[in-house]
């Protein structure tokens, strides 16, 4: 079943933005957003926090100015996500930017397939045997759990700068530094910073002391500016909530790819993904931009995605660009037919009515490719509101399954998994992450022991209340409102995780209805308000994508608003996300 609400707001707080010149539409939506005054609006960049509330930056970048003075060989130990590789890509940029040009800047990614997660202690032998031989190592997104590692880097006479922003466990490494806002202690005011924000605002440090040390003024400094299209990638990408701190970073970045101020790497994804930087927004960025360069991560090496976003050749970044559209068509190959066999799998479970019991899935396939087992346990949790572990064979030994998780809001997922392995010692090998997504190893022949125990903890936290589909709206559009210019209006928008795009919810005659390729529902529907009423309106086209199931000819319609162009005209359409059967018209 699913349930549908809408989402409350302060008609005070929608008044006074409206009244500061906000449009009235975007005024209601903002408020039901938790913004409350006009002040809260502005989203340039001397709104941003300060660094110094930052806990280590400061210190860090004084440690990193006297690494450049004494040009002290630095390597950059990555992640294999796009957060990971845009906050390497910022690393490498930014050091060099500001006086590293004759330092040596190495980066590193670990293969996920041979060497895991962070910064582990064979990743770090790997960094030693390069040339120069590294005297610091800067994690990016990763490090804050890599005890073992730091401590082996340590004995290698490599001391260790972890730039992270997931949470700690019970010990922190014995780092040279480490900046990561959701450390013990640390008081900055946006513990959402992505990986990627994090670096960045190391490097804003860095400056300020390199100012300080009369390296350059403020009219001489190096612009780091002018990286904030991959702040704003890695971030949206990296689906961090977007609070107003990384809103200004986000919103900062797109205006600069919609000028044409972006590094040449950002251009090339843009023109292998047929989309028009000049409107970038961060849907593209998520769903276009995002899923190219994470490819490289997840089927082959992000070497690949960073070698793209650190060239200044648009040559070469479209070539790479195209290698890239082309690992992640296979990615799509791959996932396709890895939910299809879950997918018949599970209906089997369906037919035998043992689905129906059941508040979690875990599946294993020997011939599932364990880099895209976190895409297809998204996309069946989206499917069946279930949270779900998909596993794949680790590639090494055979014996030990990875599997990676996607939950529900309410169901916490690593602290489901720390249930499990105290309930049962030694049943999961390893396992981290956050309430929405983890990782974990476990060993081939305990797969049903773990489904099983895992259902079991799934069955005493989830209620009925979080395994029903929730769906919140932001209510009903006046029929002035269906028009391309407020279709523009909302795009322009920062939306994203945390500051959720506008879902719209209201009557609709369906007057046709076919199927696009097969899988998709087209429509034409009219608006039902009591202000349309006895008014001939121009039926608008509607999209539900992946549904083949016809709707009655009348409907209520939980939906987004976009602008489509087609040969220079600009029309509404209605991107359909649900329909709320429990209400006949």
């Amino acid at each position: 079943m699913s349930h549908f609400s809408k989402r409350l707001f302060s008609e005070r707080a929608a008044t006074w933005l409206e009244q500061s010149g906000l449009h009235p539409l975007l005024a209601r939506l903002y408020a039901a957003r938790g913004v409350e005054s006009p002040d809260e609006l502005s989203l340039e960049l001397k709104n941003l926090l300060s660094p110094s509330d930052l806990k280590n930056c400061t210190s860090t970048a004084t440690l990193l100015a006297d690494i450049l003075d004494q040009r002290e060989s630095m390597l950059i130990v990555a992640d294999y996500d796009c957060d990971g590789a845009t906050a390497c890509a910022v690393g490498v940029r930014g050091l060099k930017m500001l006086g590293g040009a004759d330092t040596p800047i190495q980066f590193l990614v670990p293969n996920r397939f041979t060497m895991g997660y962070g910064l582990t202690p064979d990743v770090v032998e790997l960094a030693a045997q390069q040339i120069p031989k590294p005297k610091y190592l800067i994690t990016v997104d990763n490090g804050i759990a890599s005890e073992a590692g730091v401590e082996r880097a340590n004995e290698l006479g490599m001391a260790v700068i972890v730039t992270d922003h997931h949470l700690p466990g019970n010990k922190l490494p014995k780092a040279a530094a480490i900046v990561n806002p959701n450390q013990p202690n640390c008081e900055f005011a946006s513990k959402a910073l992505a990986g990627v924000g994090v670096m960045f605002y190391v490097l804003i440090a860095l400056r300020a002391e390199l100012r300080k040390r009369g390296k350059f003024t403020n009219e001489t400094q190096p612009k780091l500016e002018n990286l904030l299209d991959l702040v704003a990638l890695g971030t949206v990408a990296d689906v961090a909530q977007l609070d107003r701190n990384n809103r200004i970073l986000v919103s900062n970045g797109l205006k600069r790819i919609r000028a044409g101020i972006s590094q040449a790497g950002m251009q090339a994804l843009f023109q292998v993904a047929t989309r028009d930087p000049r409107t970038a927004n961060t849907f593209d960025l998520g769903f276009a931009i995002g899923p190219r360069l994470n490819a490289a991560g997840r089927l082959a090496d992000m070497t690949l995605g960073i070698r793209l976003l650190l060239t200044d050749n648009s040559a070469e970044a479209l070539s790479l660009a195209q290698e890239l559209d082309r690992i992640n068509r296979e990615r799509r190959v791959i996932e396709t037919g890895m939910q299809e066999s879950a997918l018949a799998h599970l209906s089997e479970e369906q037919l035998s009515g043992t689905m129906a019991l059941r508040s979690s899935i875990c599946l294993w396939n020997p011939e599932w490719h364990q880099g895209v087992v976190g895409i297809v346990a998204s996309r069946l949790k989206e499917r069946f509101n279930r949270p779900t572990i998909i596993f794949a064979p680790d590639g090494n030994t055979g014996e030990e399954l990875r599997g990676s998780g996607r939950s529900l809001t309410g169901f916490h997922l690593r602290d489901a998994l720390d249930l499990v392995s105290k309930k049962e010692p030694g049943l999961i090998l390893k396992f981290g992450g956050h309430a929405m997504a983890a990782g974990l190893t476990i060993r081939k022949n305990d797969f049903e022991r773990f489904d099983a125990s895992f259902q079991e903890v799934a069955n005493d936290l989830l209620t009925n209340e979080l395994l029903e589909r929730q769906h919140i709206h932001d209510g009903a559009l006046h029929p002035s409102e269906f028009t391309p210019e407020i279709g523009d209006l909302l795009a322009d928008e920062i939306w994203g995780q945390g500051f959720p795009q506008p879902i719209f919810y209201g009557d609709f005659e369906i007057t046709q209805q076919s199927l696009m390729k097969e899988k998709h529902l087209r429509l034409l529907v009219k608006p039902v308000t009591s202000e349309s009423a006895g008014t001939t309106t121009k039926p608008l086209t509607a999209v539900w994508f992946n549904r083949t199931q016809s709707l009655p000819s009348k409907a209520k319609l939980a939906y987004r608003l976009v602008t489509d162009r087609y040969q220079g005209q600009a029309r509404v359409q209605l991107m359909i996300e649900a329909h709320d059967e429990t209400q006949v018209n």
